[in-house]
């Protein structure tokens, strides 16, 4: 089961198909406090069968299976049963291996749903296993500044885009933390330019968004529009000026 990542589990012929996922994690990111010893994540599944759910973390590597990502932290339960309408509270452990002190680290959650085998009707099947995967910050303690004013420290400004041609939003963040997107564009005056999807930049780190919809630099008064999603999933608006 380790290596039945997110994808086709059994296909041919004529297919009816099973395409909702059913367990579904309490929140759109985790926060992992240094000093605590350990955080949960809780999970329901809300559908109408049981699921065999496996869960573990990577640290970046999307293709990672269980026995192969290299992470300090354990997971328990790694694999379980849930009945439909149940809860699963999952134990994160930090395994005190160094990390950095001085800001966030990035790892990922994964939550692997393996549903149960349809029953044998005479039909042919197409079935899925639902991989979710989602953010986990590791966050010293005392580091600089205060997380929810991280987004007002950065710096953005219009680059060229892509090999010259068009434009693009470069966001510079100096702070320790994270800072995540869900939207990225400009204010033109009353107007708004904002690409689809949206992105992360990392601690010290600077990001680049292209702005497809524009093919020139715009004049007059032009500021950063950006969406940043909150510890707690709430996304706020902001306005900011652009750097010369």
């Amino acid at each position: 089961m380790r290596y039945a990542m997110a994808g086709l589990l059994v296909c041919a012929g004529m297919f009816a198909a099973r395409s909702e996922a059913s367990v579904v994690i309490g929140g759109t990111r985790v926060v992992y406090p240094a000093q605590d010893k350990e955080v949960t994540i809780k999970l329901n599944n809300e559908g109408s069968k049981p699921a065999l759910v496996q869960v573990w973390l990577d640290d970046g590597d999307e293709k990672s299976t269980p026995d192969a990502a290299k992470v300090p932290f354990t997971v328990s339960p790694p694999i379980f049963r849930m009945d439909p309408g149940k809860g699963q509270a999952v134990r994160v452990v930090y395994t005190k291996e160094a990390l950095p002190t001085d800001k966030e680290t990035l790892f990922w959650v994964n939550v692997l749903e393996v549903p149960p085998k349809a029953s044998d009707d005479g039909r042919n099947l197409l079935q899925f296993a639902f991989r979710t995967r989602i953010k986990l910050f590791f966050r010293p303690p005392g580091l600089a500044g205060e997380v929810n004013a991280a987004p007002e420290k950065l710096t953005w400004k219009l680059v060229n885009g892509e090999g010259g041609k068009g434009v693009a939003l470069q966001v510079t963040n100096p702070t320790p933390y994270h800072v995540n997107f869900a939207h990225v564009g400009l204010k033109i005056g009353e107007r708004s330019v904002t690409e689809k999807g949206g992105g992360m930049v990392v601690p010290g780190g600077t990001c680049t968004f292209p702005l497809k919809e524009l093919t020139s630099r715009p004049s007059g008064d032009v500021k950063a529009q950006f969406d940043v999603i909150t510890d707690y999933g709430a996304v706020n608006t902001m306005v900011q000026p652009l750097a010369p």
